[in-house]
């Protein structure tokens, strides 16, 4: 069978996506490669089409239990015999999947890194034929990557103990160039056949805010989409707990997931939201590695994640059919001072050497700099984020909150002398706050109590808005005119550019939102997204058509206890409710859906459209 029957009967694709077709020849060939590919980008098909052609069995590393459980389900669905072999199988559960192994039952096997070096394992494979050894999430290797995991070094070990040494695949879909580097050396990948279709997900709206309730923005969001499911992500354990029982005491489907929780009480909340019990989930950033759930229509961050690469990957699992969704950021300096103190209590690198360790922590407080730049930045926010991977587009994307923004430039040197000022009179002892506070003419407690009322600088901004003294603050921080240190009292100090701001020798212009036109045309596009991304522009009764097939595919879902994006992802749902099949035939050009999915679920589909075009006439 060839790589295209296969991509048709068993995915159910007429044709491959860029850079698949590539990586798919380079194994067959006997070649290693290294893809690097979006999430959602289909980097899993590169590895599963080549392991049903070639001869022996297709060995795939996998980071967490839940990547493991979700792709082979899928595989199984799809008709392909594939098995995991990690901590969740009994002894009895592993050892009977080892033995249908050995009788060549399984084409394709997931397997934990830590598996590789249990005797049992060993034997297995040292005398099987290993074709391929697939590395997923391969940035995991690399302790400059945002998610190093030694057990990931056991990987070559392995493969130099196998008889003969099989095609090393690896794949990521986040990783700098020094990271890509590190990847192929530690692995040692022999002349890899590199492919690279870049970072970008057009299909995601981007937006980063600030607001002064943070739940209530988030309690209006969730209302306005309350047919959608998404995840939230916090920063702590005790945001995910408050947070979480807010959205429940409000009224929502929600639940939630840290590793505070039990290993039984993360499953089954897991379990919740993959199988559509629940539509929000509450998580810190143990929830998502691996979860292959297509239908997450957003992800707000309820606090700035520590890096961009961080924050890549858990955006990563929004839209992943390539229809829209959104991703919203809530952001406030807290964050910032909050995942300081991670960078600075990281118990994971207490096994680096001291010298290494620091290293590790510069490059970590690099990264959330740069993260911290992403919230204020005035240009383009995927832009921003394209650049930080080495990728140069055009700088507006069209679909981010700073492309639909009103700016206009305007002159903020005096604020910046009598901020940069401040900070400088006050001899360098206090965080943002009293800053402000001092130079808008504040009469707090604070201020009276530091005596900060007999500063130079108090009350010269009297007349100008808080907010708007805040965004030049944090425009001065971006541009390093001034820093923030990183204790827990976060104290706003001078840097060697300060003296350029106090001088004045050149006019210091910035960009800043147009309100009203800001508000009118958010309104609008908040409008439009909504549409787009409650029914993807379908017309009313096509919307009416894909709630009834979303129904029965829970269903179908719950009868065979598998979550019901397995069964047919919305994408698929969609173009059903657009073409509305009549015949096999037409069903099948459908995409996602192959012969073993049509013999399975097709005249049940078939005969549900019908039903619905009878009522409807």
């Amino acid at each position: 069978m060839d790589k295209y029957r296969i991509l048709k009967q068993y995915f159910g694709f007429d044709r491959f996506r860029e850079g698949q077709e590539k990586l798919i020849d380079g194994i067959l060939g006997g070649k290693d490669v290294f893809g690097v590919m979006p999430t959602g980008s289909g980097k899993s098909l590169c590895f599963q089409i080549p392991a049903l052609i070639m001869d022996g069995i297709t060995l795939v590393v996998s980071p967490l239990i839940s990547l493991m459980k979700d792709q082979v389900a899928s595989l199984n669905q799809a008709g392909i015999h594939a098995a995991y072999l990690n901590s969740s199988l009994t002894p009895g559960q592993y050892y009977k999947a080892l033995e249908y192994a050995k009788a060549g039952r399984y084409p394709i096997i997931y397997v934990a890194p830590e598996r590789l070096e249990s005797e049992s394992f060993l034997d297995f494979a040292l005398n099987s034929k290993i074709a391929m050894v697939a590395v997923d999430e391969a940035h995991c290797v690399s302790q400059w990557g945002q998610d190093f995991r030694p057990s990931y070094l056991k990987i070559v070990e392995f493969i130099r103990r196998l008889p003969k040494r099989p095609v090393v695949s690896v794949f990521t879909a986040t990783a700098t160039k020094e990271v890509r580097e590190d990847i192929i050396d530690i692995l040692m990948l022999q002349d890899p056949v590199m492919v690279t279709t870049g970072y970008d997900r057009p299909n995601l709206y981007l937006s980063v805010q600030a607001p002064g309730d943070k739940y209530a923005a988030l309690k209006i969001y969730v209302e306005t989409h309350p047919e959608q499911g998404g995840i939230v992500y916090c920063l702590t354990r005790k945001l995910v707990e408050e947070v979480s029982e807010k959205l429940r005491n409000d009224g929502f489907s929600v639940t939630r997931y840290h590793a505070g929780l039990s290993d039984a009480e993360r499953r089954r909340n897991q379990d919740d939201f993959i199988y559509d019990r629940r539509l929000i989930m509450v998580a810190t950033n143990a929830f998502g590695m691996g979860i292959d759930k297509s239908n997450v229509r957003y992800i707000i961050h309820y606090n700035m994640p520590g890096s961009i690469e961080a924050y890549y990957q858990e955006i990563g699992r929004c839209a992943r059919d390539q229809e829209p969704g959104e991703c919203i950021l809530y952001y406030s300096g807290q964050d910032v001072v909050t995942n300081q103190f991670f960078i600075d209590h990281n118990t994971e690198n207490r096994e680096l050497d001291a010298v290494t360790r620091q290293i590790v922590m510069e490059r970590d407080r690099e990264r959330l700099r740069k993260m911290t730049f992403y919230c204020f930045t005035r240009e383009c926010l995927r832009d921003y984020i394209l650049r930080y991977f080495g990728e140069y587009h055009s700088n507006y994307c069209g679909n981010c909150v700073n492309y639909l923004t009103q700016f206009e430039s305007i002159d903020v040197t005096e604020i910046a002398k009598a901020l940069v000022g401040c900070v400088s009179s006050s001899r360098q002892r206090y965080g943002v706050n009293v800053i402000l506070d001092t130079v808008h003419g504040a009469n707090t407690a604070k201020i009276r109590q530091y005596r900060m009322e007999g500063n130079p600088h108090y009350g010269v901004l009297a007349k100008v808005p808080v907010y708007k003294l805040r965004q030049v603050m944090n425009e001065l921080m971006l541009r390093d005119f001034l820093s923030v240190t990183s204790d827990e009292y976060a104290i706003i100090k001078l840097t060697e550019n300060s003296g350029k701001i106090l001088d004045g020798a050149e006019p210091y212009v910035m960009k800043m939102a147009k309100e009203p036109e800001l508000q009118e045309k958010e309104k609008n596009d908040k409008k439009s997204r909504k549409n787009k991304t409650m029914g993807v522009e379908l017309s009313s009764t096509e919307k009416a058509l894909f709630e009834k097939l979303r129904l029965f595919r829970l269903e179908i879902a719950r009868e065979e206890q598998v979550p019901p994006y397995i069964v047919f992802s919305d994408k698929t749902l969609i173009h059903m409710c657009r073409t509305k099949p009549e015949t096999k035939a037409e069903m099948l050009s459908v995409p996602g859906i192959g012969t073993f999915k049509f013999q399975k679920y097709g005249d049940k589909f078939l005969k549900c459209i019908k039903e619905y075009e009878t009522e409807s006439n």
